[in-house]
């Protein structure tokens, strides 16, 4: 459902102690945040967080009142610092049980009810009154209540969850961008007049956003707005800016 006059905003928290150590490398947020930019819908923030209880109902208190949505990536699975759905539910104030639609799901990858030990029914424990979002290749689901999303950690499965649950979101506006090259001229040439571009475009996001290849530095001025429009004049000053500093 696309909203086309307000902004849809999300944020992402990551949980896990194998983030912060460095252990496991994140390939989650910048998948997350592309597939939303995609969708329409702005994200606003990201946050780590170990796998300790007050720290993740602190995070989802604080973070789920200020978007549209909360998407939360790790803690759903058997072991016992998987703690994401408890802390979730204390969150939100709802309680927590095993979910019979989501324990039918684990019956179809562990028919032999030998297989469907205590441990991997914890991946059956869902907060009341949520929402399921299937798991396609394990099957043990994700869940959505209220506004926070949760999917799992493993990149595969955290993709297909957000598959499943993308139609369910509201989307907005895409943003718009045009990117120009500043043809070797360094940020420190023309850091001053790109600011009175961007003050006499406020309704403009621009960025500098300097790279390096390995041999030379390449400089990209980025503009972005959800309207076309906006984005023509706000393209023509940078390039005539740009100009003037070359000539």
């Amino acid at each position: 459902m696309t909203d086309s006059t307000s902004v849809v905003t999300a944020a992402i928290l990551v949980i896990g102690d194998e983030i912060l150590s460095g252990r496991t490398k994140d390939k989650n947020i910048g998948y997350i945040a592309e597939y939303l930019t995609g969708l329409g819908i702005e994200l606003r923030e990201v946050r780590v967080v170990p796998d300790d209880e007050d720290e993740i109902v602190a995070a989802i208190d604080a973070l789920r009142a200020k978007v549209t949505y909360l998407f939360t990536t790790g803690g759903i699975g058997p072991t016992h610092d998987d703690i994401t759905a408890d802390c979730v539910a204390k969150a939100v104030g709802v309680g927590i049980s095993h979910d019979e639609r989501a324990v039918a799901m684990l019956r179809e990858r562990f028919p032999n009810p030998d297989d469907l030990n205590e441990a991997r029914l914890r991946m059956a424990r869902i907060p009341h009154g949520a929402d399921l979002i299937d798991n396609p290749i394990s099957r043990a689901p994700g869940f959505m209540v209220a506004n926070v999303i949760v999917m799992a950690g493993v990149p595969s499965i955290m993709q297909a969850m957000l598959d499943a649950v993308a139609p369910r979101l509201k989307t907005g506006r895409k943003m718009q961008s045009v990117s120009i090259d500043t043809d070797g001229l360094p940020e420190g040439a023309y850091a001053t007049p790109l600011g009175a571009v961007q003050k006499a475009h406020p309704d403009v996001m621009i960025g500098s956003y300097p790279n390096f290849d390995g041999q030379r530095f390449r400089n990209q001025i980025v503009l972005r707005a959800r309207e076309a429009e906006l984005l023509e004049p706000a393209r023509a000053a940078v390039e005539a800016m740009l100009a003037s500093l070359r000539s």
